[in-house]
């Protein structure tokens, strides 16, 4: 078998994972679209270990680490995925935008901004109402 078929092949699959991140505003279509590029580089492992005929198959078990952590990292996104769904209502990328924090407890005086925070709530249950807390000392 010739090297080029599974190189196009994995050229294709990650130009494919590549336009998904790229021009994708679902969060779960960038996860799937990063899999695929995931997936490219390791059709190209398996592929050079089998050509070169490489007697400890060290890229057989690099992609096993690398399936191992692709798999953690599916996990570990669709639990921020779920999260921010359960919070903001959707999980589309522009939202996301509006979780950055802002530089505003930088521009609060000290003693305001311990005032603020004195009264906020630890747990996440109660979150809005230090954060209102944290807007009326700046207002």
């Amino acid at each position: 078998m010739h090297l080029a078929y599974p190189a196009v092949l994995a050229v294709l699959l990650f130009c494919t994972g590549l336009y998904g991140v790229l021009a994708r505003r679902n969060t779960i279509l960038v996860l799937m679209s990063v899999e695929l590029m995931l997936n490219a580089v390791n059709l190209n492992l398996v592929a050079f270990d089998v050509w070169l005929r490489d007697t400890l198959h060290s890229g057989q078990a690099l992609t096993l680490f690398v399936i191992a952590i692709a798999a953690a990292e599916i996990g570990i996104g669709l639990a921020i995925v779920l999260a921010v769904h359960r919070n903001r209502g959707g999980f589309h990328v522009d939202r996301l935008r509006d979780t950055a924090e802002t530089d505003d407890a930088e521009a609060l005086p000290d003693d305001a901004y311990a005032d603020a925070t004195a009264g906020a709530p630890a747990d996440q249950a109660t979150a809005p109402a230090g954060k209102a807390q944290k807007a009326e000392a700046t207002a």
